[in-house]
Parts: structure tokens; sequence; C-alpha cells
């Protein structure tokens, strides 16, 4: 039987909130990291040195558990198509941090799960509920919040945060198909191989292919460990308690985020991107809840 919010143990409870303490403080070293070698390296170039660094931590995890067995070419379509998704959000994630202030890109970030609701119908056969409509109503009039368009409409910063969040969506999506016949194992290691490639591609097709300086190196070992740390996090936390009561920890990181764009870059505490952040965690928070519901009531009958 699955956990509710209310009925999880104490000390579970608490388990969870240190996972989440884990996936806070990597999703913003990796955001930190982002902007300082972003002065060096463009997207493509960070992209592709995340993912060599990713890949020599999933072959190592793998060989020390045991499961690098479990690597299979198999469905390398819809792999392929899972890291055209994530590839690009995540560029997208990372031009987005250097343009805008940090509490703003995670604000939109946070549109993801709605993206992924709407997309769940169309491509894993769900029902689209009149919740899920609603929910999605809801952040999109808190992204309008966020990003407060002006007569010259949305500025670039925001529509690629935005961007990014559904390239995540896509992404989830994807990796929940590939999770019904791929392990973990595989699916992280597609991820970096596939990305690296990616990556070298995009970084390479100019001939300029800039090199890491000695200052930078550091911080691009921070990115490449904190990204797959803050999936690990958050997937462990959601392995022991509920997504109606982890998912609220997640939305710490906005508080967070914000307190150091205002302490480190001069970046205003905006109310406005909190208000709209509200709106979307609201939103995401509802959908989760009837869904849960449903499966109780569905356990129950």
């Amino acid at each position: 039987m699955t956990l509710s919010a209310t009925d999880t143990p104490a000390p579970q409870t608490m388990r969870a909130a240190l996972w989440m303490t884990g996936a806070i403080v990597s999703f913003t070293s990796m955001a930190v990291a982002g902007r300082a070698v972003s002065i060096e390296l463009d997207t493509f170039e960070l992209m592709m040195y995340r993912s060599f660094i990713g890949i020599v931590l999933v072959v190592a995890v793998a060989r020390l558990a045991g499961t690098l067995n479990q690597v299979r070419a198999r469905r390398m379509g819809l792999h392929v198509v899972r890291n055209v998704f994530h590839f690009s959000g995540q560029n997208l994630w990372f031009y987005a941090i250097t343009v805008i202030p940090l509490a703003q890109v995670f604000a939109l970030e946070f549109t993801s799960p709605i993206w992924v609701a709407l997309a769940a119908p169309l491509l894993l056969g769900e029902r689209l509920t009149r919740m899920r409509m609603l929910a999605a109503l809801i952040g999109f009039v808190g992204v309008l919040v966020v990003a407060r368009p002006n007569v010259d409409g949305i500025g670039v910063g925001q529509i690629a945060a935005a961007g990014a969040a559904i390239g995540f969506a896509g992404s989830a999506v994807f990796t929940k198909v590939l999770t019904r016949t791929e392990t973990i194992t595989c699916i992280l290691f597609w991820l970096t191989v596939i990305q690296a490639v990616f990556g070298l591609v995009c970084a390479g097709w100019d001939g300029d292919l800039a090199l890491p300086s000695p200052a930078t190196a550091p911080w691009l070992v921070l990115i490449g460990c904190a990204g797959l740390a803050a999936h690990f996090c958050l997937t462990s936390a959601l392995s022991i308690a509920p997504a109606t009561l982890v998912i609220p920890f997640d939305f710490l990181r906005l508080p967070v985020i914000a307190t150091i764009g205002m302490m480190f870059y001069g970046e205003p505490f905006d109310g406005y991107v909190l208000l709209g952040a509200a709106l979307i965690f609201g939103a995401n928070y509802v959908n989760i809840w009837v869904e849960n519901r449903a499966r109780r009531t569905a356990a129950v009958a």
C-alpha cells in the first residue's frame, strides 16, 4: 500500500527531508557552477565536458554496484529521442541562468511537471482529466506572473527557461517509457554517452572548441557530480515518501536560490517571482494530490 503524506512514519519523513536537502544543495550548486564556467565556455562545451565526467561517474558507480552488465543497446531510438529533449532542456537552462535572475529560472523550471501532465495522455495513454487541465491553467497564470511580459513581449531568458521546462518534461515522459524495460544504470549510461556525442558535435561544428582552464575545471567537476547527485537524491526521497510530501521540500529550492542571487549576484528579491512560483507549485501539488487520491481509491476498490 502506498503511504499518504499524513501516514508516513516520522523516521521516513526525516530521511526524505535529508535526501531533499541534498537535492536542493546539488541543484543550487549546479546553477552557481554553471554561471562560473559560462565566462569561458558556451553551453554546448559545458554539456560536453559535463557528459564526459558523467560517463566516468556512471561507469565507476555501476562497476562498484555490479550493475554494469545491465547496459544494453536496446531501444536506442527511444534513448536518442529522450536525450534530444534533455540535451535541449539542459542547454536552455544553462543559458537562462546567465541572462535572467536565478530565482526566475527556477520558478519557470517548476512548470515541467505541468507539461508532463499534459503530454502523458498523448504519449503514455493516460487520461486528460479536468483537474489536469485546471492545473495547467493555474500554472500558466503563474508563468505570466513570473515572466510579466510587457509590450515588447517576453525576454529571451524567460523563453529559454520555459523551453528548458518543456525539454525536461519531454525527457521525463520518455524516461518513464524506458523504465518499463530498461534499468536505471542503462538509462543513465546512455544519457551520458549520447549527450557527450551531442555536445561534441554541437560544440565542435565551427572548429573552435575551448578547453577548460585550471580555474574552470573544478566547476565542471562540480556540475557533473551535482547533476547526478541531485536526481539520485530526488529519486531516493520519492522512493520512501509520497510526492505530496516531497514536492513541498523541492519548492524550497526557490527561496534558497533567490537568497543566493541576492547575496552574491545583486539580484533583487522579487515578490512577483515568489507569487508566480507559488501558483505553479499549487498547480503541481493539486495535480499530484488528486492523482494520489485516485490511486488510493482504485486500490481500495
